[in-house]
């Protein structure tokens, strides 16, 4: 029997957002997009603000325990951090954040060249982590001050000149990442269409099929994220399962 995706086809992950101070006076993480999925916020703890940059201009939206927000692929965004901010985050197309989805707001001319943005974006593994990702962040708020010094003076043609650079950026990885939706959200999808399928024939379909899952803590330390560290789960065809009771005599 296949492992169940995450309801959705969903990534959930934990986020401590960082508490590094930037050049602005302001805490937080890097600003980036994502380019095929889109992003949700809930926020379990502290309090900030994440600023972003779309179609609708630039707003910067407040976040206090309870809030919840999400927002389409291609908006530009940046988490702030006013005291202790957590937030579960909950990710579109399950796989492909990871893949690279995500592209961070550095200056254009990094963003022109693909070998100097991947050096730019690829932590080390061990040592020299943490001051990696805090220099990462640091270019992309480099970018990300040219950026909205470019939406200011040229308005909604600074955005779309991002756009088409990350495009470029990601347009190679693009055949990995549609075997990878095929083989999950997709999958998902078609397993639906064809369960309300046999329910309006009033056939149980796959209901006999059900199954549970328990995800297993990523090992380790939290990572480093563009925003934060991350707690992780992996979610795998080899998940733990807890253990199955079975049915008792006098229910047999």
């Amino acid at each position: 029997m296949t492992s169940p995706l995450f309801p959705g086809g969903v990534a959930v992950s934990d986020l401590a957002v960082y508490d590094w101070d930037a050049a602005d006076g302001r805490c937080g993480g890097s600003p980036h997009l994502h380019t095929a999925s889109g992003e949700g916020y809930i926020v379990i703890g502290g309090s900030g603000a994440v600023e972003t940059l779309s179609s609708e201009g630039f707003v910067e939206h407040p976040l206090a325990v309870g809030d919840v927000l999400w927002f389409s692929p291609g908006t530009v965004h940046r988490l702030v951090n006013d005291g202790e901010l957590r937030l579960l985050v909950v990710m579109q197309n399950s796989g492909l954040p990871e893949a690279g989805d995500a592209v961070l707001t550095f200056p254009s001319a990094v963003l022109d060249d693909a070998e100097a943005y991947t050096a730019a974006a690829l932590l080390p593994v061990g040592a020299g982590r943490e001051d990696a990702a805090r220099a990462r962040r640091d270019l992309a708020l480099e970018g990300y001050a040219e950026l909205l010094g470019a939406w200011r003076a040229d308005g909604a043609s600074a955005l779309a000149e991002l756009h088409a650079r990350a495009a470029r950026l990601v347009r190679d990885r693009v055949p990995q990442w549609q075997e990878l939706w095929v083989s999950t959200v997709a999958a998902e999808t078609e397993r639906t269409r064809a369960q309300l399928e046999a329910l309006r024939a009033g056939l149980p379909g796959t209901l006999g099929e059900a199954s549970v899952v328990r995800a297993v803590p990523t090992p380790g330390d939290r990572g480093y994220g563009m925003c934060g560290r991350l707690k992780t789960w992996e979610f795998s065809e080899t998940t733990a399962r807890d253990e199955v009771i079975a049915p008792s005599k006098e229910h047999e």
